[in-house]
């Protein structure tokens, strides 16, 4: 099993994309079907931008077996008030500033869902929200 961790600064939209694009990077090296590494790379984005638009800080966890890669994102920060109208693909909390950047069209979670074969949202609001994906191969 290979296990990767990432830390991600809120605010910090610079490097939201480091987690995504090195788990990229080592799929293809473990020749992992390209179509599942896309899905994975695309839903992993849509999370780090999240912690960033969102959280204070937050840790990617990434680990991958010989049949799953499994992705936990844990943050710290406001949490998700009502997790099934974040669902809603346009549903977005973000500031005007993070919108003003190109951010926050309300495509993060719903994309997230589209692209894993399993999706666990919780949160606590005033604490932060936990996201687990699951990508089968």
């Amino acid at each position: 099993m290979i296990a990767l961790r990432f830390i991600i600064v809120g605010g910090d939209f610079d490097r939201a994309g480091t987690a995504s694009s090195e788990t990229k990077k080592i799929l293809k090296q473990l020749n992992i079907d390209p179509k599942v590494v896309k899905r994975t790379v695309v839903a992993l984005y849509e999370g780090e931008v999240n912690i960033a638009a969102h959280a204070f800080r937050g840790v990617v966890n990434i680990s991958v077996s010989d049949h799953q890669i499994q992705a936990i994102l844990e943050d710290e920060g406001p949490g998700i008030d009502d997790i099934s109208r974040a669902m809603l693909e346009g549903f977005s909390t973000a500031s005007p500033k993070v919108r003003e950047m190109g951010f926050g069209a309300g495509m993060g979670l719903p994309n997230m869902k589209k692209n894993a074969d399993e999706l666990l949202v919780e949160s606590i609001p005033g604490e932060g929200t936990t996201v687990k994906m699951i990508f089968e191969f």
